[in-house]
């Protein structure tokens, strides 16, 4: 076999970028390089493909079936080098704990945090998850990335990212069924999944609320398997077990990639939202101040 020459790694840098933002103007402006930079690695690696990874339409991009798979997987690895490169580095390491929910860090921060690491080689995060409220008052956890009404006495609060609820599921599931799924009222034909920490929280839509809501009555509400977090329930839906519904910014990334569908509309407002919150009072340190920085930025590139 003929050797391969090694891999590209500016241009699948560059790709990565260019793949999670389907723009190249704005990976350009996240690599500090020209538009014609980034097209021209992603030719680069495209040739030394042999596959095309974007379709190039009139005034926007889209990854075909290859590109979707390289940009999934490019991240954790790219996380795994960034990691390996901090631990070689002699230097001062800041410790940041951070706590939040099982499926706020799962499907939105760790998918995330390598760009931080990358960012900021000499500020090491943990992330805690629980379901119980870490003491940022008197404990030792320095960001809390909170999933409620935003009322949190003695911190300090501020909004990261709203929380629209709509159904998602596999697109296997429905190649898989024969019933089709045009309106609210075909999911009598389908298993529905259930998120248990949505249950009894008023203003947060469960398959009770959301179809009293679309007006399929006639659907029944309460059947189908019950998970203990929003997480569990939507990788039941990623395998093609059922129906679940998907919080916006945690199903975002499995949309776009393809792994999750949105089947019908609409989407319900959240009485709940994801919340950054910390000690309130002067001096929070530099990097908390980073780190919370760079979630607002992370939350403002989110698409609608």
């Amino acid at each position: 076999m003929k050797p391969r020459h090694p891999a590209p790694l500016n241009a699948l840098r560059t790709f990565e970028a260019a793949a999670r933002h389907l723009s190249f103007n704005t990976a350009a402006r996240q690599l500090f390089v020209t538009p014609a930079a980034v097209s021209h690695q992603v030719r680069h690696l495209e040739t030394y493909l042999g596959v095309a990874l974007f379709r190039r339409n009139h005034r926007s991009v889209e990854l075909t079936p290859e590109g979707r798979a390289l940009s999934a997987t490019l991240g954790e690895l790219f996380g795994q080098l960034d990691l390996a490169l901090d631990r070689t580095m002699a230097r001062t390491v800041a410790d940041l704990r951070v706590s939040t929910v099982e499926s706020f860090a799962a499907k939105w921060l760790a998918p995330r945090l390598h760009r931080f690491h990358h960012a900021r080689p000499d500020i090491r995060v943990r992330v805690d998850t629980g379901d119980v409220h870490a003491d940022l008052v008197r404990g030792d956890v320095d960001v809390g990335i909170r999933y409620g009404t935003g009322d949190y006495p003695g911190l300090r609060v501020d909004p990261l990212m709203k929380a629209q609820v709509f159904p998602v599921c596999s697109p296997s599931l429905l190649a898989s069924v024969e019933f089709p799924l045009a309106v609210p009222g075909d999911l009598r034909h389908y298993t529905l999944l259930h998120d248990e920490s949505s249950a009894g929280r008023p203003g947060v839509p469960d398959w009770s609320g959301w179809l009293r809501a679309t007006g399929a009555v006639d659907v029944d509400a309460t059947g189908g398997p019950v998970f203990a977090s929003n997480y569990l329930a939507q990788e039941a839906a990623v395998a093609g077990h059922g129906i679940a519904l998907g919080i916006a910014p945690l199903v975002a990334d499995d949309l776009r990639h393809g792994r999750l569908i949105r089947p019908l509309g609409p989407a319900l407002d959240n009485a709940y939202a994801f919340w950054l919150a910390r000690r309130d009072g002067p001096g929070p340190g530099p990097a908390v101040e980073a780190f919370c920085q760079w979630l607002q930025d992370e939350a403002g590139d989110m698409p609608a």
